[in-house]
């Protein structure tokens, strides 16, 4: 199969864990098979892998983003990188010319799109193949993954079947309804469209040349900032008489909230939390150093992260978005392909950051020109250059940096270091990069 994993946008609806660089489908909420803990995307990855391990996967991406994916994921998943947010239609787009251009994958194969964050179990891959096969056939230009529903939502499209088999063609769409009209709708037998669809690589491609001016992969890329934002449902769905659907029956969750996504959670406290015997239906998602304690609480969620502290009413914590807007402060921990970072403390005049090097990572070897910088090893060993000279360093060693040098660090193993920047105006773009080899 070859799979795009649409992760695209960034979301505050699981503030203060998730923010305009981390969002929701890289916190580790959940259980892995061993133990550990894991991301609904290395879920989803890992649920792909067991399902169809010969699949091609690609991920559809922003640059933000592409940073915890390699983190999470390694090296061996396909990245195609938005260089900005255009929307489902270019995005769709580019993954669809990436693999064509770049992994050489052939116009009559199908490709399956999907989004990377739903909570499913293994028999929604059983159907992703199906979905796979069936676009191969070229019955329909584009086969929709139709989700049996299990209540009147109001969050989802619907589809409406021409009849009730399991694979039928598509009569119509409607838009997200209230309750009432979403009843109507699902006793004629409508789907949830959970934005799940196959098509032949050359059906997208084309579409794509026909309202796209450009050559390839890399021109396409390069024009991307000029394209006009269009949802794929828009730009291509609504238009095309030849749509089938196939029906999945199992469970689907699309875990959008901290309501939703606590009934998915295999325990009751993910980090350092104590709740008491008197707690009922009570969720703990601690990733701070400081323990939480819970007592006589009914129906909440607690979130702690280094950007806040959420205690909610789990119902309530659906309406959290406009309060979050209000909360206007920098990013202070973020997951990055070499390891992360996490502010400790931000002073007018000084910035002090706790940065995690993974083994064989390095920075880049750059310079700022309005701050020093002061490095305190904390554990690990590695190699700091600062101007060309070299030196090892492990444990308790201290190097310091004058504004304008050159320096960057090297980890051998595991490397954490204490960084202090000290200056005015303190900036992520006072940064200039050099060639170091």
């Amino acid at each position: 199969m070859n799979i795009i994993l649409l992760s695209g946008g960034s979301g505050k609806r699981l503030w203060p864990l998730s923010n305009d660089v981390r969002s929701k489908q890289f916190i580790k909420f959940f259980e892995g098979e061993e133990g550990e803990a894991e991301s609904m995307l290395q879920r989803v990855y890992r649920q792909i892998q067991k399902a169809a391990p010969n699949s091609t996967v690609t991920v559809a991406t922003s640059k933000s983003q592409t940073s915890i994916i390699r983190s999470q994921l390694g090296e061996q998943v396909g990245i195609s990188v938005e260089p900005c947010r255009r929307d489902t239609f270019p995005a769709i787009a580019l993954a669809t010319s990436y693999l064509h251009d770049v992994r050489e994958v052939k116009e009559e194969e199908a490709v399956i799109v999907c989004p990377i964050d739903p909570y499913v179990e293994d028999s929604y891959f059983e159907t992703l193949e199906q979905l796979g096969q069936q676009a191969a056939k070229g019955e329909a230009n584009l086969v929709l993954m139709g989700i049996e529903p299990t209540y009147p939502s109001e969050k989802y499209g619907y589809i409406i079947p021409q009849d009730k088999g399991e694979i039928s063609s598509v009569q119509t769409f409607k838009e997200k309804p209230d309750t009432e009209t979403a009843k109507k709708y699902i006793a004629r037998g409508a789907l949830w469209n959970g934005g799940v669809f196959a098509y032949k690589l050359k059906y997208v491609l084309e579409k794509a040349h026909e309202l796209i001016e450009f050559k390839d992969y890399a021109d396409l890329y390069d024009k991307y900032e000029s394209l006009d934002k269009i949802s794929f449902d828009y730009a291509v769905a609504e238009h095309e008489p030849k749509i089938q659907v196939v029906r999945y029956r199992g469970a689907w969750k699309d875990l959008g909230t901290w309501n939703t996504l606590t009934d998915t959670m295999d325990k009751s406290a993910v980090g350092d939390a104590l709740l008491d015997e008197t707690c009922e239906n009570v969720h703990v998602i601690n990733e701070l150093d400081i323990p939480v304690l819970c007592m006589g609480l009914k129906d909440v969620v607690v979130s702690a992260g280094p950007d806040g502290i959420l205690v909610s009413d789990k119902a309530q914590s659906s309406f959290m978005k406009p309060y979050v807007d209000k909360l206007d402060r920098p990013i202070r921990y973020a997951e990055k392909s070499w390891g992360s970072f996490r502010i400790l403390d931000a002073e007018e005049n000084s910035l002090t950051i706790k940065v995690t090097l993974n083994p064989g990572e390095k920075m880049n070897y750059h310079s700022h020109e309005r701050r020093d910088e002061v490095w305190s090893i904390i554990s690990g060993e590695g190699k700091v250059i600062v101007d060309d000279m070299e030196q090892t360093v492990t444990a308790g060693d201290v190097i310091t940096m004058q504004a304008g040098c050159r320096h960057t660090v090297i980890a051998r193993t595991v490397l954490k270091i204490l960084e202090v920047q000290l200056g005015k105006e303190i900036s992520v773009h006072d940064k200039q990069k050099f060639e170091w080899k």
